[in-house]
């Protein structure tokens, strides 16, 4: 009788199928990509003078661990009534802005269309929005928060935006990336100047 031979696999092509399953492994596979807040932070002074700062401009939001939201210390509030809070408390105007570094005294807010509370802010320009977090609070909670206070700034720019130019807030950013004239730049830095974004973010509460 004929001997037969051991049949072999022709394994010469396991290697060209294992670079193809890699290249789609690598190609389909999404990397985490960490998260952030964009803000962009002052330079650096050596000269840092000293501000007193009235307790009535500020306002202060505290997160505890449980995600609950204290506003002033006394009310718990949900996070979307963060942005009317701010608003509010942003757009109060119950006193003058700050004086000038020539000496040249502070002006009322003629913008403002708040309630002008004498026990409230005096100035959006003197506004500070204080937002501190626990160590156990979670960062989605965090980032909702700040989303928010950033949401009632630009919704007060985009006001003042419309009275002025016509034109929104958003719409003058959007046409500045398409056209980085002066004339945008400089009512682009008038909103700004006129409700600037001051937010002070304490050490997290262990």
């Amino acid at each position: 009788m004929a001997r037969r031979e051991n049949s072999e696999i022709n394994a010469g092509s396991m290697a060209d199928i294992a670079f193809l399953l890699l290249i789609f492994f690598l190609v389909t596979t999404t990397m985490d990509v960490d998260s952030g807040i964009a803000r962009k932070l002052p330079e650096k002074s050596e000269d840092t003078p000293e501000v007193t700062i009235k307790q009535k401009n500020i306002l202060d939001i505290t997160v505890n661990r449980k995600n609950q939201i204290l506003v002033e210390g006394t009310d718990f509030v949900e996070v979307t009534d963060i942005r009317r809070i701010a608003m509010d408390f942003i757009d109060n105007g119950g006193g003058e802005s700050a004086a000038k570094p020539d000496g040249t005294p502070g002006k009322p807010c003629d913008y403002c269309k708040g309630a002008k509370d004498p026990a409230s802010s005096d100035h959006p320009t003197k506004a500070v929005i204080s937002l501190q977090s626990d160590r156990g609070t979670t960062y989605g909670m965090y980032v909702s928060i700040q989303n928010e206070i950033e949401a009632a700034y630009n919704e007060l720019r985009n006001r003042l935006a419309l009275e002025k130019y016509k034109r929104s807030y958003n719409d003058l950013l959007a046409d500045y990336k398409d056209n980085a004239s002066e004339s945008l730049k400089e009512k682009i830095d008038f909103l700004k100047d006129s409700y600037p974004q001051i937010i002070s973010e304490p050490e997290p509460i262990k």
